[in-house]
């Protein structure tokens, strides 16, 4: 049975980025994104609505979002999904989210002017070497693998 699994998101952050580091000394974060939908309803009025994703970034994709990134800044973020489950208190919990391995920030710098309306800047997690994850035995394997190089989404 052949399976594919590819999210591309382009939104704004809800927060600001709060760098952490695994024992290991891997920079990880958890970010939230808004991302929006304008369509039609039946009775023709224009409905926006808006989703809210969690994306985890790893290594120096991390660390490059806590540092050039805040709350509102817009950027595009292509993964895939992770479902994260645990008990608390005796009832079974899920969470759909997004193991982000490649980000592009949109839009222009903090204080500065927009490039030609150009993306600044793109972090493709496979240029980076893939430490292994420390994290809870829950978290293992989300750390992306190699896989064939990204190409860029000509938008």
């Amino acid at each position: 049975m052949a399976s594919f699994n590819r999210v591309i998101l382009v939104g704004n952050l809800t927060r600001d980025i709060e760098l952490k580091f695994t024992p290991g000394g891997t920079a990880v974060t958890d970010v939230g994104l808004a991302v929006n939908d304008r369509r039609k309803s039946q009775t023709g009025e224009w409905v926006e609505e808006t989703t809210f994703v969690d994306v985890t970034l790893w290594g120096r994709t991390a660390e490059v979002a806590s540092e050039y990134l805040s709350k509102g800044s817009s950027i595009l973020i292509e993964g895939r999904l992770k479902l994260d489950t645990w008990e608390t208190d005796g009832q079974r919990r899920s969470k759909l989210r997004v193991v982000g391995e490649r980000m592009q920030m949109l839009g222009s710098r903090p204080g500065g002017s927009a490039q030609s309306g150009r993306p600044q800047q793109s972090h493709d997690e496979s240029e980076y070497s893939q430490p292994a994850r420390v994290d809870a035995p829950q978290e293992q394997g989300n750390q992306p693998s190699g896989g064939p190089p990204q190409e860029e989404i000509p938008f």
